[in-house]
Order: C-alpha cells, then sequence, then structure tokens
C-alpha cells in the first residue's frame, strides 16, 4: 500500500543562525512543519508544531530563556495544527496517531490540540520526558505532552500501519530518542527528517547545530538519512527555509 502525504506549516519562529548550524551567524526564519498523512488504516500527524499559548505567552509556557532566544511574531492565529487541518477539511479529534519526531516545544506543543490520538514515540524519549533532570538538559516541557494521550513506546524502527508504507526510522543523536518517517506515496519513498537533520547542508557538510545531545550518534543518523537519499529517497529537512519554499502546501499533496 501507499500512503498519501500533506504538508502544512504551522507558523514560523526566528531564531539565532548559530544554534542551527556550527559556524554561522545572524537571525533565521525557520518554517515549523507539520505533516498529515493518510492511510486505508488510518491518519497519522508527523508532529503538531506550537502551542497557541506560544502567541501570546511564550514565556510562561517555555521560560524566560527560550522567550530570549526565539521570536514568536511570525506564529498566526491560524497556524496553529488544529486551525491548519481544518482549513483542509480535517478534523483533528479523528487522528488516529501523532509520531513525535521528538519532543521539543516545535513538535510536540501542539499534540493537546489533537485529543484523541495515540503517540508513537521512542522509548528512550519518552523514558528521557519522565526525568525531571533529563528533561530539563534537554529542553523538554512537560506542558507540551502530558495530555492523557495513549502512548505507543517504540524501540527502533516501527511499522505503523504494518504494511511498511509509514516507518518509524531512530536517528538519535538530537535528542535522546529522535526518530524520523519514511512514508510511501504514489510518487516515490519520502523521509521526514525531524531534526536529525534541520537543513539540506546539515546533511551536505556535516554541521551540526549548537545544542545536541549526542554529537556522535547525530553523526551516524546522518549517514544513515544519507544511504536513504543515495537510495532513492527523497528527504523532507527539519526546518529548511529555502527548502519549505518548494514544498506543496495541504490540501495539495507535498510529493
Amino acid at each position: 500500500m501507499v500512503a498519501k502525504l500533506y504538508a502544512m506549516t504551522c507558523g514560523r519562529l526566528v531564531g539565532r543562525l548559530k544554534d542551527m548550524i556550527e559556524g554561522e551567524d545572524g537571525p533565521v526564519t525557520l518554517p515549523i512543519p507539520s505533516y498529515l498523512i493518510e492511510h486505508p488504516k488510518g491518519r497519522a500527524l508527523f508532529d503538531t508544531g506550537m502551542h497557541p499559548q506560544c502567541r501570546t505567552d511564550a514565556a510562561g509556557r517555555l521560560g524566560e530563556r527560550v522567550a530570549r532566544i526565539f521570536g514568536f511574531e511570525q506564529y498566526g492565529a491560524a497556524d496553529d495544527v488544529k486551525s491548519r487541518l481544518e482549513s483542509i477539511d480535517r478534523d483533528p479529534r479523528k487522528v488516529d496517531y501523532i509520531v513525535n519526531s521528538h519532543l521539543h516545544f516545535d513538535h510536540a506543543g501542539g499534540n493537546e490540540l489533537v485529543p484523541n490520538a495515540t503517540m508513537v514515540v521512542q522509548k528512550r524519549e519518552w523514558q528521557a520526558a519522565q526525568d525531571p533532570e533529563t528533561a530539563a538538559k534537554v529542553g523538554f516541557f512537560k506542558a507540551d505532552f502530558d495530555h492523557g494521550h495513549k502512548v505507543k513506546q517504540v524501540e527502533g524502527e516501527h511499522d505503523l500501519f504494518g504494511d511498511g508504507s509509514v516507518v518509524c526510522l531512530p536517528t538519535y543523536g538530537h535528542t535522546p530518542g529522535h526518530q524520523s518517517l519514511k512514508v510511501r506515496t504514489e510518487k516515490g519513498e519520502i523521509v521526514l527528517t525531524g531534526d536529525a537533520c534541520y537543513f539540506c547542508r546539515t546533511l551536505k557538510e556535516r554541521r551540526l547545530p549548537r545544542f545536541v545531545h549526542d554529537r556522535e550518534q547525530m553523526l551516524a543518523s546522518l549517514d544513515r538519512l544519507a544511504a536513504l537519499e543515495r537510495s532513492g529517497a527523497k528527504l523532507f529537512f527539519g526546518h529548511d527555509p529555502e527548502f519549505w519554499k518548494g514544498v506543496p502546501q495541504a490540501p495539495v499533496p507535498a510529493f
């Protein structure tokens, strides 16, 4: 079977390029993606963007430090994942799965808006989030993911629908249990890298972000993504503003 893949821009963050790729400086405007995957057996979201509170009280939700690092001015009233889904006539209450690449605020912050889904997360990511010391160190906020969802903890590769069309791929390093998602569409295979690979340049130049949980694991994950690209998969990079300009937006399929 194949799945349909739709890309949604859930606002943008203004960040510091030096935090995203070694050796650079200046501001960068980062698209915040969420992806809707429709399969005969159900609907899934890969990441859910930010919580609406970030628009009005980022410091209250994420703390003063994060609110100083990022600018939220380009996160509009219709940019949250619920609004984006409703704009293409999809009911957020009828999403079956949320596959979180990881639990940072710009990838899991919208989980609350998709109330009936089962969260699919790597076991090591979930365990790290339950430990207050580790969670604080890697930048996890309980308000993003503690909403009573059923949680499916997976270890390594996980075939979401049992037919090889939507597969979680472990790409550890950015966080303890980061995962990417491989999707088989009518046009070919897509890999949604999440933050395992912020930019196309990250893959080509192997220049990592400033804040990384495990550099060696992240470099190994980039090797894996590069191998998938060589084998014919098309990579969708985590926050690449240039790449994102060419990504068709829902309701048009992304690929």
